[in-house]
């Protein structure tokens, strides 16, 4: 019996030890799963963002986007019976909606095919504008509560050490397929303002299928095919990707980048979009003419598909030098259109008088130009200046006694029609200190305009023209992560 009795607790501690043993290697298991994720994370995920606010004075109203953060130039006067410009009003405003987050993927690869992907977002969404016509006649007031927007979608396919040039292992060949942004517009100057450079710069992101090839390590070239999403081209119903959907033809570009080992970086390329502005025409069946009051001859209209077509073409040059803190930048586009990328341009009607309604249409041809330099890296100082020059349209518009119709061409709606010339000096002064920034910038933006009463036969309101200055004060506090 003493027997049994002294086996008892030995059989009770060894079955304790197994169940425990047990135990230890659940939890073993869950630690070690726990860590893979962990690893998996580690290894191929990269979270990051910042939160940014912005405090802005500006000395006139002006044309700006984003809750008035995103500024494209001071707008024309307003006079009043005694003269007085009701334009020329300060404002000041604060927002924190540009604060911002994202999510890198990177380090996945099957075989010798590399995989990534991008997704970014921010906050401005569900804020609408509206025009008040009490208080503050004719300004705009943002209404709404700012919401999680898509900026940027897109995953990456690449291959390394690929052969080219009788060569082995001299190139690469990455394909970009989501929302990202326009080639025109990723090279952008030393400003820490939201609209980084426009309308001097493109600016655009856009849904693309992006091919860069690089052939060693000094060639790199490039094609796209774009499509239009938030920023659209101008066409009879107002800004609409219609126009290029039923166009059927996705916006093209190409370009070559050449780098050196010293710092120096060449960029030029070329930007093709071919739209439709109208896909229907209305014909007065008794005269066979285009319809020109809809009320009026509407017992007598019939519609027609029509095949309007207006084909531009984009150049541009982009030059970047880099030595230690210093840097410089400078790019020059001549456009054709280009409202789309938030240039000041657009197109018109060149001929109307076809008997199947039918029209012809010609496109704005603008300069724009800007260079940037920046120095310094706790303390970083930066200064970007800018000039764009409205050329008129490439041949002439639809024009009696070589006077246009404004109601005949479409505009950039950033801009006056009348619009005629820009310039801005940028200084700005930013202070880095981990992962803390503080900024000070001074924007000096002048705008010149004509009287819009009357436009010659390539679109230019050329009398009376006049300048108007606004001058902005903006404090930049962000916070990285």
């Amino acid at each position: 019996m003493k027997k049994y009795v002294m086996m008892f607790p030995v059989a009770a501690l060894l079955l304790s030890g197994v169940c425990l043993s047990g135990e230890m290697s659940a939890k073993d298991k869950t630690a070690k799963k726990e860590s893979a994720v962990k690893q998996e994370f580690k290894n191929h995920f990269k979270l990051y963002g910042f939160i940014r606010n912005f405090f802005a004075f500006d000395t006139r109203e002006s044309t700006a986007g984003t809750a008035d953060l995103f500024y494209y130039m001071p707008k024309d006067e307003k006079l009043n019976a005694v003269g007085d410009d009701l334009n020329a009003v300060p404002s000041f405003r604060f927002l924190a909606l540009t604060s911002r987050v994202g999510l890198d993927v990177t380090g996945y690869q099957v075989g010798r095919t590399k995989f990534g992907a991008k997704v970014e977002a921010d906050f401005y969404a569900g804020l609408s504008s509206s025009s008040d016509k009490g208080v503050f006649p004719n300004q705009s007031k943002v209404n709404g509560v700012a919401q999680f927007r898509l900026r940027q979608a897109y995953m990456t396919v690449g291959w390394d050490d690929l052969k080219a040039c009788g060569k082995e292992n001299n190139a690469s060949v990455f394909l970009k397929v989501g929302q990202a942004w326009h080639p025109m517009a990723a090279d952008q100057p030393h400003v820490f303002s939201l609209e980084t450079g426009a309308p001097f710069n493109a600016f655009s992101r856009t849904p693309q299928v992006l091919m860069d090839a690089a052939i060693g390590k000094n060639f790199v070239i490039s094609a796209a095919a774009l499509w239009q999403m938030q920023y659209q081209s101008q066409g009879p119903v107002g800004a609409s990707a219609d126009y290029i959907k039923y166009a059927c033809t996705p916006e093209g570009y190409v370009g070559l980048t050449v780098k050196s080992n010293n710092g120096f970086l060449a960029r030029a390329g070329v930007d093709i979009l071919s739209i439709k502005p109208r896909r229907l025409a209305a014909i007065n069946s008794e005269t066979g003419k285009p319809v020109e009051d809809v009320k009026e001859e509407k017992d007598k209209m019939i519609q027609y598909k029509v095949s309007d077509r207006i084909t531009t073409v984009s150049p541009y040059i982009y030059l970047q030098y880099k030595h230690k803190l210093f840097e410089v930048k400078a790019k020059t586009i001549f456009s054709q259109g280009g409202e789309h990328m938030n240039l000041m341009s657009g197109y018109g009607i060149s001929r109307n008088d076809f008997e199947d309604g039918h029209y012809e249409y010609t496109p704005f041809q603008t300069s724009s130009t800007w260079a940037s330099l920046s120095y310094g890296k706790k303390w970083q100082v930066m200064l970007m200046g800018g000039y764009v020059q409205n050329l008129g349209t490439k041949g002439e518009l639809v024009n009696v006694d070589g006077k246009a119709s404004a109601g005949d061409f479409y505009f950039s709606a950033n801009a006056s029609k009348s619009f005629n010339s820009l310039w801005r000096v940028i200084p700005s002064v930013v202070y880095n200190i981990g992962k803390f920034s503080l900024g000070l910038e001074y924007n000096c933006t002048a705008a010149r305009y004509g009287d819009g009463k009357s436009y010659n036969a390539y679109g230019l309101s050329l009398d009376g023209l006049h300048w108007v200055y606004n001058h902005r004060i903006q404090m930049m506090v962000k916070f990285s992560f």
